[in-house]
């Protein structure tokens, strides 16, 4: 976080060194290297669109948890790892407006900030961060097991995933996530940061992918027995109204959050090259995809859950007339 016209980026020990240092380091380079620098196209974002998408990503995200907690309908395993990945997406949007607001302050004048108070500024913001991307993809994986026991195991699921294992696993979820952040801003500037994040994503998305090509498949197949069995039948098409919610939460997570990704495999790979630097240059534009993946997961719950959408009408008109 330093004086600078773009917004800081996130998580900045992960990158392990900020893009203005690369964009420095490209400058003093042979003039071939200044030239495909200078070709590079920048995006600027004002930092205004960061704090207001940030807002409306907090607002959103805890109508969804208010929502889960009204609604006792909504008291069942999976929407607990929904409210739980709602959290996590709120810890995105936390650190975005917090870190924002401090550089718009700091940026006009009105707050000046030690160096040193800057610094665990962002050691707690990086944290945050960390602790959201470890534990989306953890409930994403937990969400997709979730749906996969629903589908494969209906008869024996509410003896196999009881609000008992549920707890223990959303506390195993935090437990784990928060210490690896710890240790990620410990050692962050060890190259096994990031190679531990990109492995991590890119386990979750194998896990995810052959869990949910497995229940599609075998759905297919078994359909026409299933629809004999009228209750059975409407359990599972419930369950896969559910992994498909799901697939499109984790599409939309690879979207937002690949080029992310994408950025620390390249800080591993190419961290010098010309055309790497014209990539580190956008990295705002990655973090307000990150943003955005916040912002749009609670308008997919509410799409897809009936239930939980007249939960939150409830809300905003409640809301709307304690206003009045």
């Amino acid at each position: 976080m330093g004086n600078t016209s773009h917004h800081s980026p996130s998580m900045l020990h992960v990158e392990l060194i900020p893009v203005d240092d690369y964009v420095e380091e490209n400058e003093t380079n042979a003039t071939t290297g200044e030239h495909i620098s200078s070709d590079c196209v920048q995006i600027g974002i004002p930092q205004e669109l960061f704090l207001t998408l940030g807002l409306i990503s907090l607002v959103e995200n805890i109508l969804v948890i208010l929502a889960i907690y009204k609604n006792r309908n909504l008291h069942s395993p999976m929407y607990y790892f929904i409210c739980c990945l709602a959290v996590s997406d709120m810890l995105v949007s936390v650190s975005n407006v917090v870190e924002t607001i401090f550089m718009l302050l700091n940026d006009h004048g009105l707050l000046s900030v030690h160096p040193g108070m800057l610094r665990h500024l962002d050691n707690v913001i990086d944290m945050m961060i960390c602790s959201s991307v470890v534990s989306s993809l953890s409930f994403l994986c937990t969400i997709a097991a979730d749906r996969y026991i629903t589908i494969f195991y209906a008869l024996r699921y509410h003896s196999i995933m009881t609000t008992q294992r549920a707890v223990v696993t959303i506390a195993l979820v935090w437990l784990a996530s928060i210490t690896s952040s710890i240790l990620f801003i410990v050692y962050h500037t060890d190259n096994a940061v990031i190679v531990c994040l990109v492995t991590f994503f890119c386990t979750t998305l194998v896990f995810n992918a052959v869990l949910y090509l497995h229940m599609f498949i075998m759905a297919h197949v078994h359909s026409r027995r299933i629809m004999a069995f009228n209750n059975k039948g409407r359990r599972q098409s419930t369950s896969m109204k559910g992994a498909i919610t799901l697939t499109i939460l984790l599409g939309v997570f690879i979207v937002c959050w690949g080029p992310f990704f994408l950025h620390l495999i390249l800080i591993l790979t190419c961290p010098s090259s010309p055309l790497c630097n014209c990539f580190f240059m956008n990295f705002n534009l990655f973090l307000i995809l990150i943003i955005c993946n916040s912002l749009i997961d609670p308008l997919i719950y509410a799409y897809r859950s009936q239930e939980l959408r007249r939960t939150l009408q409830e809300l905003l008109l409640c809301s709307w007339c304690l206003g009045l």
